[in-house]
């Protein structure tokens, strides 16, 4: 009998730890996806408080003035006209005189000349060297309370190529505008900004900063942006303690003219639209992404794998270079008829 005994429970041991480790491990298991799931709906809500809710910064606060680069095109035109809206004056900065005068009578005519004050800077950033920039900057801003900076002055390729079919104008021309200028701008205005303690700077960023894995056949183009992130996020931790809110906006397809995109429902914004986003966004999280239907596509995209997206943007741009070639070469064989 004490035999049967100890026999039992030297069987019935075992069976109990190991109905024991099944415990403990699908209490783990409950546990770690009670909080994942805890975080995705903390995540969810956290979006809606961001993209609807959260209340905009008083502008104004930073200070009067905001210098916008790139100023009459496209996104940084369209937050030229938001920023007057919030009665923030303006330094407009372009490589094109006529149309710097033509955007400030746009925005006097709708504003009035009492309630925003306007002052053109013709700069080339592709032509000037980085201290000739921070120059031009300062001999602009000096006596002015610039509370904002939006360095939006940008270039891109006329279409998809491969790296070496880039040729060096080009090249030079996308590393100065792109992510030196930005540089030295901003270099320009910080200094009085440490003094009154209070300032904001944004960066325009690219989808390429924070979305897509890859960016082939724009591969400089999206080098320079990469820059403009890594740059916004490292001055934003040597700043911010001293007041001064950077950030790097991420803006996915917006209808401009150097996307030539044309403004769809939900892919692709217009330049308004993202303006009206991205001014809400000023002066809160380093790397922002203002416009919901973009942190839409960029949650989606999120979910797809590296590889998936890389074959993806590859065969897309691709599809773009080929276009390129095929409408050059209609117009070089019209040519050779015309002179036949």
């Amino acid at each position: 009998m004490r035999a049967l005994i100890i026999y039992h429970e030297q069987f019935h041991l075992p069976h109990v730890m190991e109905m024991e480790l099944q415990t403990v491990f699908l209490v783990a298991v409950s546990c770690l996806g009670f909080v994942s799931l805890c975080k995705h709906i903390f995540c969810f809500i956290r979006w809606i408080w961001v993209m609807f809710l959260r209340p905009p910064k008083n502008l104004k606060e930073y200070g009067s003035w905001a210098i916008i680069t790139g100023s009459t095109d496209g996104i940084g035109k369209a937050l030229a006209f938001e920023l007057a809206s919030k009665g923030l004056n303006l330094v407009l900065v372009g490589r094109n005189p006529s149309k710097l005068e033509a955007t400030s009578n746009e925005i006097r005519a709708r504003f009035g000349d009492q309630q925003v004050d306007i002052k053109n800077v013709v700069a080339d950033f592709a032509t000037l060297s980085g201290p000739e920039i921070s120059k031009a900057i300062e001999g602009s801003i000096k006596e002015l309370d610039v509370g904002v900076l939006i360095n939006n002055a940008g270039v891109s390729y006329p279409n998809a190529r491969f790296f070496h079919e880039v040729d060096w104008k080009m090249t030079e021309s996308l590393i100065k505008v792109n992510s030196e200028a930005a540089t030295w701008v901003t270099r320009a205005v910080l200094p009085a900004m440490l003094k009154k303690k209070k300032g904001a700077v944004v960066n325009m960023g690219s989808a390429s900063v924070a979305v897509l894995p890859s960016f082939p056949l724009f591969a400089i183009y999206a080098s320079t942006k990469a820059y403009l992130g890594m740059f916004s996020r490292c001055i934003n931790l040597e700043y911010k303690h001293h007041g001064i809110d950077i950030q790097c906006q991420v803006p996915l397809f917006v209808a401009t003219k150097m996307t030539k995109f044309k403004k769809s429902l939900f892919l692709i914004a217009s330049p308004e639209m993202y303006a009206k986003a991205s001014i809400r966004c000023i002066g809160y999280e380093h790397l922002s992404m203002p416009l919901c239907s973009h942190s839409v596509q960029r949650f989606i995209l999120d979910a797809l794998p590296n590889t998936l997206l890389d074959w993806c943007t590859y065969h897309f741009f691709l599809r773009l270079r080929r276009k390129r070639l095929e409408k050059e070469s209609l117009r070089a064989q019209g040519r050779a008829a015309a002179q036949t």
